[in-house]
């Protein structure tokens, strides 16, 4: 076992909702009574800067476990991470998503209305969620002991032995098809899609979350089964606990929760993204007002040092808002677009590091050279001593306003313990950033190769 003192924060990066369009989650209706009067107030609990104690262990099965303690309110958020995301998918996409939702259908004999009003007669709240690296099932409960009983035991009774009715499936197909057509009709989406498609091809990250629409109404009630049977196990698995619950009772509910899973194994790493060599630029005509436009080239695992040095040059560059050089350049000096932005989206294979913005029709050549000539000059001349100064200043600045709430704090442990990163992550994030020189920063820009980007364009004419 292993604690410490550090500060807890959202999500940083995007290491788990991990792409423009690539995530949707279902969160139950369920319980919308007295656990959301109470949850106002546990969505802005922690208070800003103060120590969360991260503690860590493995059960019998080998489920880890990380847990934090925060007696403030009476509640639990409970987050389970399995290696089951859209990466997992091989060639029949969706099924990842597919068999995430179908998770709240219910076990044998118990259908999702009964799940449903199970978990809404204790004031429990629900959810799945899944995207490219990871496939995620939250809890969130009063601690209120016979009404957290009855919350985490049709938990453990989902996962146990989920029943994958065939009608429930069939509806969660047609859902999934109608999202898909609906895709088609947003520009942004759009882009997305095919955006990660060029740039990561055959790599599984290709692959979109929310499926294809030539394999979702074909996957079936044994693809469902042979996934989760797959992948739903305790040794593919990270456990989060957050709450007013003691050491003791989160052990003694780790181990219930790891006993309905199967114990095993992590599922094999993902290969390496191979490193682009030359540029690629795709317009896809769209009758849109305003052109979608995502460039970036595959960059960042999330375990990678540089993260915290891109992390500074991407708030220079374009992560920084109204003080960056995108907004400088594309908005204030050429008003080529309203917004425009930069992000770092490390993964456990290398995520992008790309930008993204909206333009008039118009206007997508000058905002393609705009933006080709800032990543080209970037690449070149690296973060100036002024702009270190503003960004790392920003960065730690904002650290501790990002403490927010019991739901970021498990949405961090399960991060951290999915992606293997050591538990003073949190706590050591500010002096790590403090600590880049502009040095590190110009190294770690040599892998975002200006002559290699990734260009989609959505919108007008070809």
């Amino acid at each position: 076992m292993r604690a410490l003192k550090g500060f807890g924060a959202q999500m940083l990066g995007a290491q788990v909702f991990d792409a423009p369009g690539a995530v949707t989650g279902r969160m139950s209706a369920w319980g919308r009574g007295w656990v959301l009067a109470v949850g106002l107030a546990a969505f802005g609990l922690s208070g800003v800067g103060q120590a969360v104690e991260i503690e860590e262990w493995s059960t019998e099965q080998g489920l880890r476990v990380l847990y934090a303690p925060a007696p403030t309110l009476p509640m639990l958020d409970i987050q389970l991470s399995f290696d089951a995301g859209a990466a997992r998918d091989g060639e029949r996409n969706g099924l990842a998503r597919l068999t995430n939702r179908a998770l709240a259908h219910g076990p044998a004999g118990m259908d999702a209305s009964a799940v449903a009003e199970r978990f809404e007669s204790v004031g429990a709240q629900f959810s799945t969620t899944s995207a490219r690296d990871m496939a995620i099932v939250s809890l969130r409960t009063l601690t209120e002991p016979d009404w957290m009983a009855e919350a985490t035991e049709v938990l453990i009774d989902l996962l146990a032995a989920p029943a994958f009715p065939e009608d429930d499936l069939a509806r969660e197909r047609r859902q999934m098809a109608q999202a898909l057509q609906r895709e088609r009709q947003e520009p942004g989406s759009v882009a997305s899609r095919r955006f990660y498609q060029l740039m990561y091809g055959d790599h599984p990250y290709g692959n979109a979350p929310s499926g294809d629409e030539t394999t979702v109404p074909t996957l079936t009630r044994d693809e469902v089964q042979a996934f989760f049977d797959q992948y739903y196990t305790a040794g593919n698995a990270v456990l989060a606990l957050t709450g007013d619950l003691s050491r003791e009772a989160a052990e003694a509910l780790a181990e219930r929760i790891a006993a309905a899973l199967p114990e095993g194994e992590r599922a094999p790493a993902l290969a390496p993204v191979p490193r682009r060599d030359e540029a690629v630029t795709e317009r896809i005509a769209f009758p849109s007002e305003q052109a979608h436009i995502f460039m970036g080239v595959p960059a960042l695992r999330r375990d990678d040092p540089d993260y915290y040095s891109l992390t500074v040059a991407n708030h220079a560059l374009g992560g920084g808002g109204f003080t960056s050089r995108l907004f400088r350049e594309v908005r204030t000096q050429r008003g080529l677009a309203y917004s425009v932005y930069s992000s770092v989206q490390p993964m456990a294979a290398e995520g992008p590091f790309l930008i993204g913005m909206q333009t008039g029709i118009d206007q997508v050549d000058e905002a393609l050279e705009v933006l080709r000539d800032e990543m080209a000059r970037l690449h070149r001349a690296g973060v100036d001593g002024e702009e270190m100064e503003a960004s790392q200043a920003n960065i730690i600045g904002g650290f501790p306003l990002r403490l927010a709430s019991n739901n970021d704090i498990v949405r961090n442990l399960g991060m951290i313990g999915f992606y293997d990163l050591p538990l003073d992550f949190l706590a050591e994030h500010n002096e790590r950033i403090e600590a880049v020189t502009p040095e590190q920063v110009q190294k770690a820009l040599q892998r975002i190769d200006p002559e290699a980007l990734v260009t989609v364009v959505v919108g007008g004419r070809d």
